[in-house]
Parts: structure tokens; C-alpha cells; sequence
């Protein structure tokens, strides 16, 4: 790597933001084979070193370690996910092998291994205060996972099945992003839109001359049921649309993932046996909160009966409605978002067309997001524009903490394109650590339709729901308060993580934050009072399905991961089919919020045997809000006690014990039970 590589050295930017202006593709490769070399040789020298072991020789020096590998792979995986293209896909596919084989050099080092081992074998004589006594634990608990403790034959069998699921896992992603894209809607006639707002079927009509074509593109989202879906009248293209969903990556072309994800459950199937345990399921589970997978399938399946009960009873009330429109109609999957809205509209007087006026990004973002946080947390934001971003889009906000002291940088990146990976999520470029001096830098990526230049970028209920979702993510990171960057805000077991993002989004309509913020972007009005209480009486509604939808797609990755080494799949559709109607989740009006092929969160992601996170965490979130109405809701002293007592903690120690910091005690399930409906549960 040449020293004009502007990975050669830490960024001189404010808080360590990356030179996105310098920063060219061709830089990519060497300083990856630059960090992986270095990042060897500082391995080599702590197995080598000729001292006894001690907790800064060994544990701190190995949590320190690797540098400029870490600045170079947060920047370009931020990216390929984000704003990806021909080059830095192909540098994904041939690096991620070598980065797999990379951690198992490290983890399969004998010296270095024993050398942790001897100091967790005495860990008790050390005297270490509590955040490192953590960090020595989970180092250990590390290298355990990773299969230090296997023989050589075993190890070698280990690392070539982590080349491949690493292979495999690039794969999946690029094949689902091409075939997103693919299967995007064409509508010529702008008369089968009908139902869909003026700036939404203007932006339609951008992202098709986007791609040199003309009429109107209606773009894929993540999930299986498209947001679309619940305004177009038109049934056919309803169908034509839902349709496209769910064929991602299953149309037997090169960007089929049936293959892939059957060699993936089967790999990781061995490694799970290899490291001693009967699946990927009860591997992955084991170091989570939940401990175990009997527990969160537990959990999903004495929820599940009373969600697809009140969703079949939803689905009958839908069905009257799809034959005033449809005589002799069954109500299909296509149909239901489109009757529920309709339903909504009848007994709330609410639909998304009403609100949308109402939820401008810009004003969502300044006046409802990270007004929220400053009331609770005191924090303050300015934007900056002197800053380099890696899109045009970008934003940037410089985070100040109440004292008016420099916290960190917050990066939003809102709008889709097809560079971008379907869904929303947050990542750092820098983790908060006081041992290396680092403050954070924070994104949060969405994927909001882009209206045409000058036009507002109007929001449906569920986009403003996920920026408060995704900025709980971004408050974990910025918060951040801990002394190893092992620890650093989201850095917490994966059943944890979705919990602080899910209590965020409870500010989103407390009076004083919604008053705030949800005003017509084009006479400044407040959403009127009546609309307000709709808003509360409707909270409950559409949570059948919601419910039923997000639990068949968790036990459909249990099901998967739960196989072991001798179960063979020999067909993906068939095995999902009945997967779902052993767990008594297949209710053909609803399918899972995912379908196996294009289920990034597990098999390209890192929600394998994990995607009963969000409901765990929800056991979590639930309790925690009925706390901070108990105490009187959006106050400082509150929120400082939670960022005190949690939030501001990451990964440092016990998460459980974290909450009960928090909050005095075990957390209780049922203030789930009531948000969800789920009371006979």
C-alpha cells in the first residue's frame, strides 16, 4: 500500500470520519491486503511474546489490534451494503474468504490461545475491575466459540467450512440485490396507479428514467408485503406486484438462492456439530440471552396460536370487504394490506394518505428524531455540510452531549437506489472507545423512495416508525461509554440489540414529541387532535398480522437452523411449506414477513437462528416503556438514568443485569402481551 492510500494512516477528519473524497475503489484492495499483514504480525507478536501473559499484553493488546484493517472493512462493507457496484462486489466475493481465514488464524493460534487461557484460568488472582474481568471472559468465551479447543484435524475442517459459508453468505446478498432490482414493477399505464399519491407515482416515474426506461417503476422493498400494496386499486397489479416479492431469488435463474442457502443450512449444520452442538440453533442461542433454543421457540410458540386466531378473524372481516369490491373473491395475500388500510380508514377515520401530508422527512428528522433525544438526553445536533459523504444524500449531524461537550457524528442516509441493500440499518465508520481515545461515527440507512427534485419527501406511518427505530440503534453507539471497543454501543449479544431501538420508538407519539414534529408541510399545521386520538385507539390495530407474519418468519429460521448434519432438505419451497404449517403459522392469507431466499437476516446477515430477537428484545422494550410512563415519561432525569444504568453501557457486562440495573428487576412479559393483543396468549 502506497502512503498517498488514504487507509495508510488514521483519517485527520473531526472524529475519525473516513476522507469519503479521496477514498477510490483501487485504494480498497491493498489497504485490505496491507491491514490483513499488519494485523498478522501484531497477532504473531502477542502469541510470540516472550513475557509471562499478562491482561495488557495479551487481552488488551488483542482488542487493540488490527487497526488499520478495522478502518479499511468499516468503510468498504458500510459500502457494498449501501452504495455497492461491479468492483467493490468483486472485492467482496474474493476478500471475504480470506477475511474468514484471516479470524481463524487468529482463534486457531495455539500460543495465543493458551496464553488467554492461562489468564482466564487465573482470572480470579488478577485483580481486574469489572469491565475487564468482562472483557477477559468474553475473549476466552470467544476463542472457545470459535473452536480454539479443538484437535488439528478439526480445526483444519473448521476453517475450510468458514471459507465457504463466508463465499456462500457474499453470494446470497449479491444474488438477492440483482434480482430486487430485476423483478422491480414496470407500469406503463399510469391509470393502474390509481390509489397511490402524486409524489409517490412521481417518484415512480424518477427511478424508471433512473434506469432509461419509460412509464412508472414501483421498486422492491425487503419484506415479503410491499408498502405499495396498501393504496393501489388495482387488484391485477396488486397481484403483479406481490408477486415480484416473493419470486426474489427463487426463479430458478443465475440469481437463484435455493442452492446456496441449502449448502449454507447444511454447512453450518456441520460447524455447529464440529464445536459440539446438535444444530446451528442451539450453537448461536447458547451465547445469547435466551441460552437457549427450546426458550426462544418457547417464546414463539406461545405466541403464535393467538396471533393466527385473531389474524384469521381479521381476514374474515377483510374477506366481506373484498367482495363488495370482488364478488366471489378469496381474500389473498396481495389483497390485505389494501382491505386493512380500508378497514382502518372505516372505523378510525386514519389511512396512510391522511398522514403522509403530515410526515415530512426533513421536519421528522430535525423536529420529532432528534428532538426526542434531546429532551430526553439533553443531546444537541447541528449539520454539518463542510464534511465529505460517500453518496450525495448523506447527511451529517455533529452530536454535542448536555454539557456542550463533542460526542460524536451522526451520518442519515435515507433514500433507496439500486446500489443499496433492501431494508433499514445502522452501522459505524469509528466505535466509541476510551482506551484508543475514539469517539463514535454513526449511519443510519433507510430505503425512502427519492420524490423528483424539489417535491417533499412524505412519509408513511411505518417510515417514521423505523427512523425512531433506527435512531434507538444509532443512541446505543453514540452514548456509548465504555473503555474496550469490544464493548462499544450495539457490540451486545444479538437477542439484546434490537431492545434500546425498539423503546425509542415509543417517542415517535408522545404528545410533545408528535406535536413536535407532525405538522402539513405545506401549512405548517398540527396534525389535527382528532387524528392524534386515532392514532392512539388504532395502536393495536393490524397486529394479528403483524404478529403472525414476524413469527412465521422466526420459526421458519428455526426450523432451519434447528436441523442437524444427517437432514437433508431437498427442496427449499417444500421444506419451508411444511416448516410452516408444523408450527401452525401457515395462514395462507399471510405469508412469512420473509421467504427463505431472499431472508437476508439470516443467510447474509448476522441474524442466523437470531431473527426471535426482535421479540425477545420486545419483552424487554415493552417493560421499559411502561417504566418510563410510571415515571413520567420523555424527562431527563429518565432518560439519564437508563443511558446511566444501560444504554450507555454496550457490551461491558451483563446485559440482564444491565436491565435489572435499570429497572429493578426481571422483566415481565406481560406488557407485551397487552401492547400486542395477545392477552389469551
Amino acid at each position: 500500500m502506497t502512503p498517498d492510500n488514504p487507509f495508510s494512516q488514521a483519517s485527520d477528519l473531526p472524529y475519525g470520519l473516513p476522507p469519503f473524497d479521496r477514498i477510490a475503489d483501487e485504494h480498497f484492495g491493498p489497504a485490505f491486503e496491507a491491514g490483513l499483514a499488519e494485523h498478522a504480525a501484531e497477532i504473531e507478536a502477542i502469541a510470540g511474546n516472550p513475557e509471562p501473559a499478562t491482561f495488557e499484553n495479551t487481552i488488551v493488546a488483542l482488542d487493540t489490534s488490527g487497526r488499520l484493517l478495522q478502518r479499511v472493512a468499516s468503510v468498504f462493507f458500510n459500502l457494498t451494503s449501501s452504495d455497492t457496484n461491479p468492483a467493490r462486489q468483486e472485492l467482496q466475493a474474493e476478500i471475504a474468504p480470506k477475511l474468514a481465514a484471516h479470524s481463524d488464524a487468529i482463534h486457531l493460534n495455539p500460543a495465543l490461545f493458551a496464553r488467554v487461557k492461562e489468564l482466564y484460568d487465573r482470572r480470579d488472582q488478577l485483580g481486574l475491575d469489572e469491565e475487564s474481568a468482562w472483557l477477559l471472559e468474553r475473549t476466552y468465551t470467544d476463542f472457545q466459540r470459535a473452536g480454539a479447543g479443538l484437535d488439528e484435524s478439526q480445526q483444519a475442517k473448521l476453517r475450510v467450512l468458514n471459507e465457504e459459508l463466508s463465499t456462500l453468505s457474499t453470494r446470497f446478498q449479491e444474488n438477492l440485490l440483482r434480482d430486487t432490482n430485476d423483478l422491480a414493477v414496470l407500469v406503463e399505464d399510469p391509470a393502474e396507479l390509481a390509489g397511490l399519491s402524486d409524489g409517490t407515482i412521481a417518484a415512480a416515474r424518477e427511478a424508471a428514467a433512473s434506469r432509461g426506461v419509460e412509464g412508472y417503476l414501483l421498486t422492491l422493498n425487503l419484506p415479503t408485503s410491499q408498502p405499495l400494496l396498501s393504496a393501489l386499486e388495482n387488484r391485477a397489479l396488486r397481484e403483479r406486484l406481490f408477486t415480484a416479492s416473493i419470486s426474489r431469488g427463487n426463479r430458478g435463474n443465475d440469481n437463484d438462492n435455493s442452492a446456496v442457502l441449502a449448502r449454507i443450512v447444511q454447512l453450518r449444520a456441520e460447524k455447529a456439530a464440529l464445536l459440539g452442538h446438535p444444530n446451528h440453533a442451539a450453537y448461536v442461542i447458547s451465547d445469547e440471552t435466551a441460552r437457549t433454543a427450546e426458550a426462544a421457540v418457547g417464546l414463539l410458540e406461545r405466541l403464535a396460536p393467538v396471533a393466527v386466531a385473531n389474524a384469521r378473524r381479521d381476514a374474515a372481516e377483510l374477506q366481506t370487504y373484498l367482495e363488495q369490491d370482488h364478488p366471489g373473491a378469496t381474500l389473498e395475500p396481495w389483497d390485505w394490506a389494501f382491505y386493512a388500510e380500508r378497514v382502518r380508514k372505516a372505523k378510525y377515520d386514519l389511512d396512510d394518505a391522511t398522514l403522509r401530508p403530515y410526515f415530512e422527512l426533513d421536519r421528522v428528522v430535525r423536529d420529532g428524531v432528534l428532538f426526542a433525544a434531546s429532551k430526553l438526553y439533553g443531546l444537541s445536533f447541528t449539520e454539518r455540510h463542510d464534511l465529505p459523504v460517500y453518496h450525495p444524500d448523506v447527511r451529517v449531524f455533529e452530536v454535542f452531549d448536555a454539557d456542550g461537550s463533542p460526542l460524536g457524528l451522526f451520518l442519515g442516509d435515507y433514500y433507496t437506489r439500486d446500489s443499496k441493500r433492501g431494508g433499514a440499518w445502522m452501522n459505524t465508520f469509528v466505535d466509541q472507545s476510551h482506551l484508543l481515545g475514539e469517539r463514535p461515527v454513526v449511519v443510519n440507512n433507510l430505503n425512502i423512495a427519492k420524490p423528483p427534485a424539489g417535491e417533499p419527501t412524505l412519509l408513511t406511518f411505518d417510515e417514521v416508525t423505523t427512523l425512531f427505530h433506527e435512531f434507538g440503534h444509532a443512541l446505543h453507539a453514540l452514548v456509548s461509554d465504555v473503555r474496550y471497543p469490544k464493548f462499544s454501543g450495539t457490540n451486545v449479544p444479538r437477542d439484546f440489540v434490537e431492545y434500546p431501538s425498539q423503546v425509542n420508538e415509543m417517542w415517535m407519539l408522545w404528545p410533545e414529541v408528535l406535536a413536535n414534529y407532525a405538522k402539513h408541510h405545506e401549512t405548517g399545521e398540527p396534525l389535527p387532535q382528532r387524528l392524534v386520538e386515532r392514532l392512539e385507539e388504532s395502536a393495536q390495530y393490524g397486529q394479528p398480522f403483524a404478529t403472525t407474519e414476524y413469527l412465521a418468519a422466526s420459526l421458519l429460521d428455526q426450523a432451519w437452523h434447528g436441523l442437524g448434519t444427517e437432514d437433508a432438505v431437498g427442496d427449499v419451497a417444500s421444506f419451508e411449506a411444511a416448516a410452516l404449517e408444523k408450527a401452525g403459522v401457515a395462514v395462507p392469507a399471510i405469508p412469512p414477513r420473509y421467504r427463505s431466499t431472499y431472508f437476508a437476516h439470516v443467510f447474509s446477515g448476522g441474524y442466523s437462528a437470531g431473527y426471535y430477537s426482535y421479540i425477545w428484545s420486545e419483552v424487554l422494550d415493552a417493560d421499559t416503556v411502561g417504566w418510563f410512563k410510571e415515571n413520567g415519561g420523555l424527562k431527563r432525569e429518565n432518560g439519564d438514568h437508563f443511558r446511566a444504568t444501560l444504554l450507555s453501557r454496550g457490551g461491558a457486562g451483563d446485559p440482564m443485569g444491565f436491565f435489572r440495573a435499570f429497572r429493578g428487576r426481571d422483566p415481565e412479559i406481560a406488557p407485551l402481551l397487552a401492547r400486542r393483543g395477545l392477552t389469551g396468549a
